[in-house]
Formats: structure tokens, sequence, C-alpha cells
């Protein structure tokens, strides 16, 4: 046989394996990533080491908690947390995990079946994995009593850990072009109002759970949670100790259903999305310029001046409402000023002075406007011309966020005075509230000119690398010097207390009231030459993101 019949005879070349190549390019992208900075690289090994250590003090508890009558409500419900937060991830942090967006595979000749596979495993690599796998193997260890419940144990850590982050792509996968739009970011930032709330949830059940026998209070939800898959596994484990066979072979059959289920949705949310084509934004495009053309100026926008000032404030309001960081911002905010008062009367230590949270949060979205502005602030800096000028671009910005502010801080400090009272102390807590703002109002705007920072408009980010240090020292410097503004109204206040002169408080509120304007003022006049003599730095600095 000559050397060209070989050749021809010889058997192709065994494609590689699809698994391995994804794993492969997962584990490449990341250590890339890390290459590029130092700062990337430190915020990554700390975090892994946070991760760790959080996962290694749980199941340090877990283990501990062994033998307690309880503890099998307690592992149910962490194993339902954790999978919750799996399926939250996605819709929160819809770029967290770009190597694995599937709308970036759509040009290659991939089956959906074992391009899931691959996918699945590659979702594998990482430290949320190896976060749930230390928790769920905390969880069994803590309710495994015997062989059998140990061996079931082994089957229900690998099915948990399964289905949670087959959970976790398919969501991302049905979502994925949703969340990529501008209309799936506003969404996103959502996120942190959630888990501000969720946050004074974990509070709240940790002091009750601290109370004597205070994991009783989990069993009715226990009992609940231990048949949703996945968790229906982990209450396997706890059946499989106490005898119940049948009950442990049905969790354990609920988990296996429920992974056949999400895979089978996977692969045909997988197969339309890399198959259909996307004319979403085109629809929404036309919608959008039809109802545009058909309506003239509405709401607000008909009652504002068509001067710089009506202009400057409809356009305020536009980037909270519009722009995806700025829109956190705001949420944030609004949440957290209202959440303070209402956890502390919930917790029954509250007191009416808690509302001043509303005006200090709110007050903090004055600082560093122009940073909101990012490379498109040349636009503002072009209509600056004169210290008047640039006058008339603060005190519209600031009259856009003393539009949503007043009325804020009104609800909060009255709903305050109802939960916690006493009625008496309204007037000083509002006066005080309405300083604090026009405090913060006249060192926002100062702060504004002489430490601006960019505002990366993709990422996860709020400042722009190297710009860190600017944005604290502006943030805190500002806290401090609202406070030292807002002094005299505050010793007023004191004197009258120590005094006995009680009946006199009700001086504060329109002495806060003309202070806090005055201050706000004031501090608008002294910014504004600073604002139109820094134009090129102002600039450069916002627009490093």
């Amino acid at each position: 046989m000559s050397t060209e019949s070989a050749a021809v005879a010889a058997p192709p070349a065994a494609a590689p394996s699809l698994t391995g190549v994804f794993v492969r390019l997962k584990l490449s992208l990341l250590r890339n990533g890390l290459r590029q900075s130092t700062g990337r690289t430190l915020a990554y090994v700390g975090s892994v080491l946070v991760g760790l250590l959080f996962a290694a003090g749980v199941v340090v508890g877990l283990v501990a908690l062994r033998g307690n009558p309880h503890v099998g409500a307690l592992v149910v419900l962490l194993t339902g947390i954790l999978t919750l937060g799996w399926a939250a991830m996605p819709l929160f942090f819809p770029a967290g995990d770009e190597t694995l967006d599937p709308t970036r595979l759509v040009m290659l000749p991939l089956r959906p079946r074992p391009l899931i596979v691959s996918l699945l495993v590659a979702s594998l690599v990482g430290i949320g994995p190896v976060v749930t796998l230390a928790l769920v193997t905390g969880s069994v260890i803590a309710v495994a009593d015997g062989a059998a419940a140990a061996a079931v144990g082994v089957v229900a850590v690998v099915l948990v850990v399964l289905v949670c982050v087959a959970l976790a792509r398919a969501i991302a996968t049905a979502t994925v072009r949703l969340l990529t739009s501008r209309r799936g970011r506003d969404l996103a930032v959502l996120g942190g109002l959630f888990i501000a709330i969720g946050a004074q949830g974990v509070n709240l059940a940790a002091q009750k759970l601290g109370q004597p026998d205070g994991l009783s209070v989990l069993e009715p939800l226990g009992d609940v949670l231990r048949w949703v898959p996945p968790v229906s596994a982990i209450g396997a484990v706890d059946d499989i100790g106490h005898g119940a066979y049948g009950r442990a072979l049905a969790g354990l059959g609920l988990t296996v259903l429920a992974l056949v289920l999400l895979l089978w949705w996977w692969q045909r949310t997988l197969t339309t999305l890399m198959t259909s084509p996307d004319s979403s934004t085109l629809q929404a495009v036309e919608k959008d310029s039809a109802r545009r053309a058909g309506d003239g100026e509405r709401g607000l926008a008909r009652l504002l001046s068509g001067g710089r000032t009506g202009t400057v404030v409809l356009r305020s309001l536009r980037y909270a409402w519009r722009d995806p960081k700025s829109k956190m911002s705001w949420a944030t905010a609004l949440a957290a000023g209202l959440l303070v008062p209402v956890i502390s009367a919930v917790q029954g230590n509250g007191s009416i002075y808690t509302a001043f949270s509303a005006a200090t949060l709110l007050g903090l979205q004055m600082y560093n406007q122009f940073g909101q502005d990012t490379s498109a602030f040349w636009i503002v800096a072009s209509t600056i011309a004169t210290p008047r000028d640039a006058y008339q671009e603060l005190r519209a910005r600031a009259l856009a966020l003393s539009l949503v502010a007043l009325p804020y801080v009104t609800l909060v400090v009255v709903g305050s005075a109802a939960l916690m009272g006493p009625w008496s102390a309204f007037a000083e807590v509002y006066g005080l509230s309405l300083a604090v703002l026009g405090a913060l109002l006249a060192t926002g705007a100062l702060s504004s000119a002489l430490f601006p920072y960019s505002i990366p408009s993709e990422g996860n980010k709020n400042v722009a690398p190297g710009q860190g240090a600017i944005a604290w020292f502006s943030l805190f410097g500002g806290i401090v010097a609202g406070a030292v503004l807002c002094a005299p109204l505050l010793g007023l206040m004191v004197w009258l207390h120590v005094t006995g002169l009680t009946h006199l408080l009700w001086v504060l509120l329109p002495a806060g009231a003309v202070y806090g304007v005055g201050i706000a003022e004031l501090g608008l006049r002294l910014a504004a030459p600073r604002v139109a003599g820094r134009l090129p730095e102002i600039l450069a600095a916002v627009s490093k993101g």
C-alpha cells in the first residue's frame, strides 16, 4: 500500500472534548483577567478568602449543632436560601460570568445537548460552587445519622450543587437578552434594594434565633420547605436518620425530577436563543419612536420653564430614572432611608431621630453631580461661560433633587412620629432634617466642583480605577462638613432641652427651613465660580470611566 493510500485510509483525528475546551477556556479567561491589574487580583483573592472563611464558619457552626432537635429545620432553610441566591444571581448580576454567555456561541456549530453538559461542568469551576459545596456538606453532616444517611448525604450533596448551578444557568439563558438590554439593566439595579431589605430581614431573624430555643420557630417553615427541591434532598438525609425511608426516597426523587426538568428547560431555551433572531430591540425602538412622534411633552415637562433651569431639572430627573447607575443610587438611598426607621420600630428600640437617615442619604445624591454625566459633560461645559451659568446649572440640579427629597423627607418624619413618637418631637426633627438636607446640598455642590470623579458606565464599579481615594474623601469629608454646618441648630436644640424650654422647640421647624435654604444657597454661590474656572479639570476627571 502506498503512502498516499495509507494517508487516505487513516481515520480522522478525534475531536477534542468540548467539556475540556470550555473548562480550559474559563480558567484561561480567569487567569488573563487577573493579570490585567494588581488591584483586580487582590480583590479576587480577597473575595475568595472571605468566601472560604464564611463557609468554614458556617460549617463549624452546623457541625456544632449536630444533635440539636431543630437542626433539620435550620439546614432546610439554609439550603433554600442558598438555592434562592443562585436563582437570583443571574438577574442581579447578568454580567457576572461573561465566559458562559451563550449569545457568544451562536456562530459556532454546536449541538445543544453536549453544549449544556460542557457549560454545566464549566460552571462548577469557581468560588461560588466551592462555597456551595462546603455549605451543603456541612448541612449533611449536621443531620446525617448512621451509615445509610451518610451514603444518601453524598448523593444529596451532588444533586443540590448540580440543581443550583443548572438553575442559575437556565435562568441566565432564558433572560440573557432582557438583562443585557437597557431595560434589563434597569431591573438589575433593584438588586441593591432587595439586598438591603434581605440584610435587615436576616438581622431580625438572627435576633430571634439568638433567643433561648430560638430554632424551634423554624419548624413550621421547615416542614414546608423540605418538600421543595433541591431542599428535599437534604430533608431526605434527615428522614433516613429517623427511619422514614419512604419520605427520603420521595425527597430524592423530587430533586432528581427537578434537575431533569431544569436541564430540559435549559436545552429548549438555549436552542431558541441560538436559532431565533433578536428583534426585540428594533420593536422597542419602533414603539418608542411612534410614541414620541404622536405625543408632545407630558407630565412634569409641561410644568417646567423652557429656560436653562427647566431643561436641567428635567435632564437630571431623566438621568435618575433611566441611567442604571443613577437609578441604583437613588433606589438604595430611598430604600435605606425608609428602612432605618422601620427596622428600628420593629426591633422595639426605635426613635424618631432615626428619620435623619432620609435627609442624609438623599442629600448625598448631590455629590459628584458631574461624574454622572461622564464624558458627555463636555456638552454641559460648552454651555458654561460665566460663574452665573455655573450657578444656574448647580441650582437647577439642586432643585431637581429637592423635588424628590422634600416630600420624601416629610413622609419619613411624619411616619416616624406616627410609629415611634412622640409627636412633640416632630417640629425639631423635621426642622433639623431640612437643615441637614440644605447643608448636604451646599457641601455636595462644592465637592462636585473640587473633587469630581468618573462613574464607569459598564460593570458594577461606581468609581473609576485610581479615583477611589477621591470618592471616599469627598463623601466622608462632605458628611463631616455638613454636620459642622448644622452645629448651630443642633446646639440650639440641646440648649432648649437642657434649660427646660421645650415649649419653644417648635422654633426649630421654621429656623431649620430657613437655615437649610440659606446654607444651600451659600454653597451653590461658592461652588459656581470654582466650577466655571475648573471646567477642563472636571471634564478630564469625569471622563476616565
